[in-house]
């Protein structure tokens, strides 16, 4: 049985060059991701947030991207939530993106602010029914006893709606990620991996390469 130390693989498939990349990030993301998605990369829109603690900590999970404007991108989740608690207090924000198939990988440092009403309702009436339901049944983030408990809240839940509308809770919607750095990372033979990252200046972005 091998060794964790000996767990390695060695990146080979490609490299990132300035001139090839677009001004904006943001436009860049849509690239990788675009390229990401034609590759039937596994999870594709998944990517790991890290928020900041009441303890000035660093707190951290995997949720899912689910689109973007000019100004950021977005994902949703319980407001209430403890990742929502969190952010309400300190809005700075850092989100990872990895598509181990194409050896890449996208860090994002920025804010969050909260999508309007509208925004979040034309996202909820997209979900799932079920998932509609499991966004009243479960108050996320708060213990509960035991798995049977979990799901007598979601079927006395899904009873209450009956064959009704299930509409928006006011504590469930999205949130923006306006980014203020951004770092495409490609892995390259003998860990010389490739990194660009852009940062703001005033109201554009530069850009400089990273040593791996």
């Amino acid at each position: 049985m091998n060794r964790i130390a000996d767990i390695r693989s060695e990146y080979i498939r490609a490299e990132l060059d300035e001139d090839g990349l677009a001004a904006d990030p943001q436009r860049q993301f849509e690239k990788w991701f675009d390229e990401a998605l034609r590759s039937q990369a596994a999870e594709v829109n998944a990517m790991v947030l890290a928020t900041v603690g009441a303890d000035g900590a660093p707190d951290s999970r995997v949720v899912l991207y689910k689109g973007h404007d000019d100004a950021g991108l977005f994902f949703f989740t319980n407001y209430e939530s403890r990742k929502g608690r969190e952010m309400e207090r300190d809005s700075r924000v850092a989100l990872v993106f990895f598509w181990p198939e194409l050896e890449r990988q996208v860090r994002i440092r920025g804010t969050t602010q909260k999508l309007s009403d509208e925004d979040n309702d034309r996202y909820f009436v997209s979900r799932p029914r079920g998932s509609r339901v499991g966004a009243w049944a479960s108050n996320q983030s708060e213990p509960i006893l035991n798995r049977d408990a979990l799901a007598h809240r979601f079927a006395t839940t899904e009873a209450r709606f009956g064959d009704g509308e299930v509409e928006r809770p006011a504590h469930w919607g999205g949130y923006r990620v306006l980014p203020n750095v951004v770092e495409f990372w490609q892995g390259r033979a003998n860990r010389m991996h490739d990194r660009i990252e852009y940062f703001r200046v005033g109201d554009g972005w530069s850009m400089q390469r990273l040593m791996p």
